[in-house]
């Protein structure tokens, strides 16, 4: 058998983030690949495998050892700056700044950003060779301001674990449960979802709004207000105090089921026991994962019908929030093309999945068959990569 590439994903494994997601995810799909052996930027360590089956965590054991014994060797690489014999694929947030470090051949720069003040891009990604998005409205942006390749490849979902099942039951079936995921800050649009659910809760005394907002990085949640009267304070413990919040906004906080912060593998168990959900974001650069993950569950979703996000938008497989209204009062950065949904179109649409079940449940099928039939799972976003990096 011919010698296996090395191929350094330059950022960490984690369970509990979009990027530790991705990087986990790719990790495990090229983990026993005969052409690509994968590396991490830093040490993986064991609580990411947390709700995987055994024979999957088993056959992970030795490429784990292999890219942890390669982090002596990384830390002695970055420091000199080097440029490595493999390929590296680097991570780009908003700003498009440069983590450092060591290059690769090629040097792959991906991309993500709601920031859409692109300035001097080609000196910020001059290390780059390609460069990835992972929507449409972030490679149209990119190729808008550089000569650089740009490709897009969409963020998936583990189809293993995330797909339609049968409900728990663990809640009261008597209810109607929307589910409410990501951190809270002002793209997410937070706010919107709690007016529209303090509206719609108003009407519905069985409505209960299911929360997953934790994030490993609660300092930058607090103090957001949005358009509500009440900013989100830190706990004793330092979390999100998310029933204090909801309470101060004059919802009731028992009308909340709060989910802390759990690993992915665990959200199956949570979506496949909701009603709906809502995803009424102001930007996405990428396409919403959490909104992907509960289509690949069955549930039947409710999205902002902007930037990323209209890359998930088809016919009849979610609901799709059109009145968007542009921002134009938010100073920490650019806000070209960003929406901000409609509170009553929100609350109108919660409705209609009210209303109907027999609507909710095909809304359901059709979505979870579209991320199917669109390839929209990490197995293909690996085999994807795959296909680039061995081309270049």
């Amino acid at each position: 058998m011919s010698e296996r590439l090395p191929v350094l994903l330059d950022w960490p494994a984690s369970s509990v983030h979009g990027w530790g997601i991705l990087g986990l995810n790719l990790f495990m799909a090229w983990a026993n690949d005969p052409d690509l052996q994968p590396l991490m930027g830093a040490p993986i360590v064991q609580s990411v495998l947390t709700g995987y089956d055994q024979s999957r965590v088993l056959a992970l054991e030795e490429p784990i050892a292999e890219s942890n014994r390669f982090q002596v060797n990384l830390g002695r690489f970055r420091g000199a700056a080097m440029r490595l014999d493999m390929p590296v694929v680097k991570g780009f947030g908003n700003g498009l700044i440069d983590p450092g470090g060591v290059t690769g051949t090629p040097n792959i720069g991906r991309c993500i950003f709601e920031d859409t003040r692109l300035e001097k891009v080609d000196d910020k990604l001059a290390n780059c060779d390609i460069l990835l998005c992972a929507s449409r409205w972030n490679a149209e942006l990119l190729k808008g301001k550089t000569r650089k390749r740009v490709e897009i490849i969409y963020e998936g979902v583990d189809n293993t674990i995330f797909r339609p099942g049968p409900r728990p039951g663990l809640l009261d079936q008597n209810k109607f449960y929307i589910f409410s995921g990501g951190k809270v800050e002002y793209r997410k649009g937070h706010d919107l979802v709690l007016l529209a659910f303090k509206e719609f809760s108003r009407r519905h005394d069985d409505a209960v709004l299911v929360t997953a907002w934790h994030s490993p990085w609660p300092q930058l949640s607090a103090g957001f207000r949005g358009k509500l009267n009440a900013p989100l304070e830190l706990a004793a413990d330092g979390t999100i105090h998310v029933k204090k919040w909801i309470a101060s906004n004059g919802i009731n906080p028992d009308k909340v089921i709060e989910i802390k912060q759990i690993h992915n593998t665990l959200m199956p168990g949570v979506l496949c026991d909701v009603d709906c959900a809502i995803f009424a974001s102001r930007a996405e650069a990428c396409t919403n994962l959490p909104a992907k993950e509960a289509m690949a569950c069955g549930i039947p979703v409710v999205v902002a019908a902007n930037t990323g996000m209209k890359d998930l938008i088809d016919g009849g497989n979610c609901i799709a929030l059109k009145k968007q209204k542009p921002v134009h009062d938010f100073t920490e950065c650019g806000t070209e093309q960003w929406g901000e949904s409609d509170v009553e179109e929100i609350v109108q649409a919660l409705e209609k999945l009210y209303a109907d079940s027999s609507y909710r449940h095909k809304m359901g099928r059709d979505g979870a068959a579209w991320i199917l039939a669109k390839s929209r799972t990490w197995a293909h976003h690996a085999r994807q990569l795959k296909s680039l990096i061995m081309s270049l």
